[in-house]
């Protein structure tokens, strides 16, 4: 499946987000991207969602500030992909991997506040 694709996939799965009072939201304001996600097609598709697109142009000057928000996403993966299980993902039921994924964020969350304590 193209990453496009499951881009678009991914956004449409967005649970409602609960906490504030009236209706919960079920899409973000923006969609910060890399180069490779960079489109005419899919910048369309996520604004007749009524999503930004925060996404660089091929040959264009960089947006400035984009890799430092992307490098908590990619760090918080690799603290995942430190247990071998979600890393290879030999669980075929989706709901065993999520949650062996909750547990090893519950995992990494201690590790951290006990090494402050």
């Amino acid at each position: 499946m193209p990453d496009i694709k499951a881009a678009q996939d991914l956004t449409e799965a967005i649970p409602p987000i609960a906490g504030r009072v009236g209706r919960p939201r079920r899409r973000p304001d923006a969609v910060l991207a890399d180069g490779g996600y960079d489109s005419a097609a899919f910048r369309d598709w996520l604004r007749s969602k009524r999503i930004e697109p925060i996404i660089p142009q091929r040959g264009r000057k960089k947006i400035i500030g984009l890799g430092t928000i992307r490098w908590v996403v990619e760090q918080a993966i690799a603290h995942l992909h430190q247990f071998k299980r979600l890393a290879v993902r030999w669980e075929r039921q989706l709901d065993l991997h999520h949650g062996f994924t909750k547990l090893a964020a519950a995992l990494i969350c201690w590790r951290r506040l006990n090494q402050t304590t």
